[in-house]
């Protein structure tokens, strides 16, 4: 019977149209050559650490138990941030400890936490700028090669690990909610920090406050709106998303992450 693949998982804000990411895979594939490797994506905005952190949430559990998440958006790559792997519920995370697992770890507690000092599985030379090649790759392909977590470093209590003050949506006094855009997709789609099972039925009544603008009901698709005209709804990832049906929320009304989004029932 066939063996499955290790699956190991990149994450960066890397792109693609420099080198970085292939370098990464080339290191990944000399030392784990039967691993199979995921682009999670590599379009996180530039060091925007709460990006990562959101798209990291919204994909980890869609993959097979086992799975290494080779994460790298590091702003203070070189200085004294901490080079971690953490190990939370069926997966194994290499990344900056920088606040990137916030959001992860706020939903499945991290059982096991290393810092990555054994440079035996580094690279023999280690760059002060590059550390997703020279640190984060080599690391993630020897977990995937069945390396133990306690072999790369000493043991971290997860309790310290540095957390982003994630938000969470706060109810109101009136039955509503306040939430909070935490991130802006591809299409400027806007995503909420709101689960959508706290909004109770009926969906048509609630009213939802974006700035000056009011949109009415929370709708299945955005089908159930005219091209052009406002929609609220919950997408996949489970939360509360705005948008313009094939339009760019983002663009046309000149927001983003931060933003305070108020839900009302009508009346």
């Amino acid at each position: 019977m066939e063996q499955p693949r290790s699956v190991l998982a990149l994450l960066t804000d890397f792109g693609t149209r420099d080198s970085y990411v292939g370098v990464m895979k080339g290191v990944i594939l000399g030392i784990a050559p039967g691993v199979a490797l995921v682009d999670l994506t590599h379009e996180i905005p530039p060091q925007n650490v709460r990006a990562a952190a959101y798209n990291l949430l919204v994909s980890y559990r869609y993959f097979p138990a086992g799975t290494v998440f080779c994460c790298v958006v590091d702003p203070g790559v070189g200085s004294q941030r901490r080079a971690v792997a953490v190990r939370a519920g069926a997966y194994t995370f290499v990344c900056p400890d920088n606040g990137l697992l916030t959001a992860v770890l706020n939903e499945t507690p991290a059982a096991h936490a290393v810092s990555l000092e054994n440079p035996e599985y580094h690279l023999p030379h280690v760059s002060a700028t590059f550390h997703g090649r020279d640190i984060f790759a080599p690391v993630a392909a020897h977990l995937a090669r069945g390396v133990p977590l306690e072999a790369l470093g000493p043991e971290l209590d997860p309790g310290h690990l540095v957390r982003l003050d994630w938000p969470r949506p706060r109810p109101t006094a009136d039955g509503g909610w306040e939430a909070v855009v935490v991130y802006a997709d591809h299409f400027g789609n806007l995503v909420t920090n709101l689960p959508g099972h706290l909004l109770a039925p009926p969906a048509d009544a609630w009213r939802v406050d974006v700035g000056p603008l009011t949109i009415s009901g929370v709708r299945r698709t955005f089908a159930d709106v005219e091209v052009g005209e406002p929609v609220a709804y919950v997408g996949s990832s489970g939360f509360l998303e705005l948008a313009v049906r094939q339009g760019n929320a983002r663009r046309q009304w000149n927001v983003g992450p931060g933003l305070m989004v108020r839900l009302r029932r009508a009346g």
